[in-house]
């Protein structure tokens, strides 16, 4: 970090300018705070800081104009945007008018210091790019979806080869469609092709196209999905499902960024945006010799892993609401609208099928419920029980947010020590259980010496 580097902040919430001038100042930042952009305005008609950290919604005007004023001026000055109010389309916008990085609240201070401190370091110029049609497609508000947002932002001036990893029916296809929308590309076609859907003698063809005559059946010439999708972006779902020799293949045209149909002469120019998606491990499927690692590493230039419905509940009620609009207006029926113990139930479930399924089920209830207000027995029968379902490796992380949200929304204090506490008391317990009261055992399990266990255990009975 450059020594005592200046940052400014402008927010008009007196107890975020106060969290983040005592961050920033501890940090050993020299730090000026501003309540409106007309006092930041003002301050740089006089001066200039190495950082500007602005709230978008501010007053007077909103926060992201200093942008254009900096710009006017020429001035080298990178700008961190905070807001409470994040979605897809607000990260990727921020974005292109040129800020440095984008902060959805609440947000963690180690990395607001984090991305402070590289800013200054960077003092990057982002030119604006031209600004994309308003699509909502991408929901949620929880910090995994946040943190996709921000990446499809990064990525908006780019054609880079993007990578989506994660279970089925966690939404690939539609963040795929908005790194496509949000991209130099975005006024080409977007053509997208489940190569796990369609028979491996066929796949080829498929993609590539083929000339008359080139195999049986070959009647006509016909073009593929490369060149449909020229000058746009080409979606590849389930690329873990593809044939070998398709890889090697597709990993040619990657690479030289040309082909020919089956049975053509003529050369064609690959000008697509690849980019892939998968529920599988790639990396197990490699080590199986069942996929190329060079074709992996071509694909998987900016990976973007999709977290399960499970794993971001907080997210149901939007994605819910938005699905039962979506259904009436297909269908042409009256909206439904969930009681909250119907979007508590909703919340409760394991979700094995992921948005796709909520989005069933919303389906499902548009039609099926009685009245305008949808009750927790309205809720399909097949849908499952509540509770915690198969362990999964990831479930008591989930409880624990749950727990903590719920604590923190009582105002529970001290939740860190509480916390560490019941943390060590389960894990000893378990682990004695485990080697038959063995404590050194059962110290050696857990990675920890058998005087702290001892004494440790010692505390929990005083």
């Amino acid at each position: 970090m450059t020594q005592h580097a200046r940052a400014w902040v402008t927010d008009d919430d007196d107890s975020i300018r106060f969290v983040l001038e005592r961050a920033l100042s501890r940090a050993g930042y020299e730090v000026q705070t501003y309540a409106t952009v007309g006092e930041l305005k003002a301050a740089l008609a006089k001066d200039s800081p190495d950082v500007i950290l602005t709230d978008i919604r501010l007053p007077d005007a909103d926060g992201l104009t200093v942008l254009d004023s900096l710009r006017e001026e020429q001035r080298d000055i990178p700008v961190i945007a905070m807001t409470g109010f994040s979605d897809l389309d607000a990260a990727v916008n921020a974005f292109q008018q040129g800020v440095f990085d984008y902060l959805p609240k609440p947000f963690d201070l180690d990395q607001v210091l984090t991305v402070v401190a590289s800013a200054v370091a960077d003092r990057p110029a982002p030119a604006p790019a031209e600004r994309v049609p308003d699509k909502h497609q991408v929901i949620g508000d929880s910090p995994a979806m946040q943190e996709i947002y921000r990446t499809i932002g990064r990525l908006s001036r780019s054609d880079i080869s993007v990578l989506i990893t994660g279970e089925t029916g966690s939404g690939k296809e539609v963040v795929a469609r908005a790194l496509h929308d949000h991209s130099p590309r975005a006024k080409g076609p977007f053509v997208a092709i489940n190569t796990a859907a369609i028979p491996s003698e066929l796949l080829e063809s498929e993609l590539f196209g083929h000339e008359r005559g080139s195999f049986t059946g070959a009647h006509s010439s016909r073009a593929g999905r490369f060149e449909e999708a020229s000058g746009g972006t080409l979606f590849l779902d389930e690329i873990g499902d593809m044939p070998l020799p398709l890889q090697t293949r597709l990993l040619r045209v990657l690479a030289e960024g040309d082909y020919y149909r089956v049975g053509g002469r003529d050369l064609l120019k690959a000008d697509v945006r690849v980019i892939a998606a998968t529920h599988q491990d790639l990396d197990k499927h490699i080590t199986e010799g069942r996929f190329r690692e060079d074709l992996f590493h071509r694909l998987n230039v900016i990976n973007i892993d999709l977290p399960p419905l499970r794993q971001r509940i907080e997210d149901i009620p939007a994605l819910a609401s938005y699905f039962l609009k979506q259904a009436a207006q297909d269908m042409g029926l009256e909206v439904k609208h969930l009681r909250p113990d119907t979007m508590a139930a909703l919340q409760s479930r394991p979700w094995p099928g992921n948005v796709r399924q909520l989005q069933n089920v919303c389906r499902q209830l548009c039609v099926m419920a009685p009245g305008e207000q949808v009750f927790p027995e309205d809720l399909p029968q097949d849908l499952g029980e509540a509770g915690p379902g198969p362990a999964t490796q990831d479930d008591w992380r989930e409880q624990l947010r749950s727990w903590a949200r719920q604590s923190l929304q009582a105002g529970t204090p001290e939740l860190m020590p509480l916390a560490r506490s019941d943390l060590e008391q389960v894990l000893f317990e378990v682990a004695l259980d485990h080697t038959g009261g063995k404590r050194i055992e059962a110290a050696k399990l857990l990675g920890v010496g058998r005087n702290t266990l001892t004494r440790k255990l010692k505390e929990q009975d005083d």
